[in-house]
Order: structure tokens, then sequence, then C-alpha cells
């Protein structure tokens, strides 16, 4: 079986500029998810999907290959994460010959990731033939059925989901935050989807702590800390 692993890493960041390459402790942010990759037995290839000579170089030295820039109409804030997705697996099979059997996109802000969490979402791909799409994320904060609202457009708000008669959050059901951090597909399924959502998509829970995806320098300095607090310099070991 063969399997690809993607990391899209676009040049552009506005909420925290460079990111994808900033320092953290000592390395670039991207360095840790290419040697989770890397270090995972069942990958047999990693690409780094981007618009930016300066992160393909620096993908490259710690181990992605980079046989391609990112088009720019795929680069752009509004580009959807699929298509590139779509656009590295269809590079890989036209232009090297190389047919992965399954994707797996890891996100590079989302470092806190284990090497055991991709290995979870490989294997449930791999255990049901059903299956479309494995997303990870972790048990939300705060649940549409019993404490979040939602505007109604006439100056009030009601409950997201339901009729508001959940009166305890043990009571309402289970939902889950996405946290970004691992998508797994066969590739053949890949290709028929329009959405990361559509189809048939099954969750591998993933602790809170684990599950920081760095928009802002916020999430980075929250990164920063954890990584200190657990002494986790190096790869999927938090």
């Amino acid at each position: 079986m063969n399997v690809l692993a993607t990391i899209a890493a676009r040049g552009g960041s506005k909420g925290v500029p460079g990111k994808n390459i900033k320092e953290l402790l000592g390395r670039p942010l991207i360095a840790y998810t290419i040697e989770q990759a890397v270090a995972c037995d069942f990958i047999d290839r990693v690409v780094c999907s981007t618009d930016s000579e300066e992160i393909l170089d620096i993908a490259k030295q710690y181990g992605a290959e980079g046989p391609f820039i990112r088009p720019l109409e795929l680069a752009q804030d509004s580009s959807a994460k699929l298509p590139v997705i779509q656009h590295a697996a269809r590079y890989y099979i036209d232009r090297m010959g190389f047919v992965p059997d399954v994707i797996i996109d890891l996100d590079p802000t989302s470092p806190l990731r284990a090497i055991d969490d991709i290995k979870k979402c490989f294997d449930v791909l791999l255990s049901d033939e059903d299956c479309d799409t494995v997303i990870t994320g972790y048990l939300a904060r705060k649940n549409p059925y019993f404490n979040m609202v939602e505007d109604t457009g006439d100056g009030y708000v009601q409950v997201c989901k339901g009729d508001g008669l959940v009166v305890s959050r043990q009571s309402a059901p289970t939902v889950y935050s996405m946290n970004a951090s691992i998508y797994a597909w066969r590739t053949e399924d890949l290709f028929k989807l329009d959405n990361v959502l559509r189809g048939r998509t099954r969750i591998v829970e993933m602790p809170y702590e684990s599950s920081v995806d760095i928009d802002s320098l916020f999430d980075f300095k929250t990164v920063e800390f954890l990584m200190k607090e657990k002494g986790n310099h190096g790869i999927g070991s938090f």
C-alpha cells in the first residue's frame, strides 16, 4: 500500500506573518510536522505543497519532498484545503508515477499531535471500507444543544440546535470541535469529494491540550508554553 502525506503551507499568513517557518523552540514550525510524518513507518512519501520558495527550501531540509510550487489560484486567502491536496495527489500520480492508495494530510500549524494520532487515523480509515474521510477533533467545550446560542436576526438569540429543552451538558448529544490537525482519505474517495466533510466521516478524538491550531500569536505562545512544560522539543512526544 502506497501512502502519501501532504503538508500544505501557504506563504501568506496575516494572523502570524511567516508562521509556517517561524522559529518555535529553535526550529521552524513546519519542521515538527514533517518529522512526525517521516517517522511514521506506514507513510512512504511526504510532500510540502507551498507557493513559497523559502518554505519549500526549509521543508526539504527537514525531509519533505517539494517537486512543485503550488499554483497561485490555490494559494489565495480564500483557497480551500481539499483542492490543494487533490492537486498534490494528482501531481504525484501524473508527473511522478507514484499512485498513492491513501492520502494523509497534516496541518503544519498543529504541531502538538502525537505520531500515534496519525496512526489511529490511518487504522480507522483502513478498518472501515465505507468511510470516506477521517478527521481529528476534541470534545467540544461548548455544546450547541445546550450552551451555544445563535442570532435569530431580530435582535434575539436562541439555542443553536434542538428545542432548548436540554437542561444539562451531560444529557446533550456528544459534539466535537474539529482541530484541523489530521485528515485521511483513500485516494479514490479524495477525488470524488468537493468538501472535506462531504460523505461518510469518522473522527479520531485527540486531547484538548494537543489540539491547538496556530492562527494567532496567542496560539503560537500557547504552543510554545505547552512544549516547554512537557519538555517536547522533538517529534510526536506530546
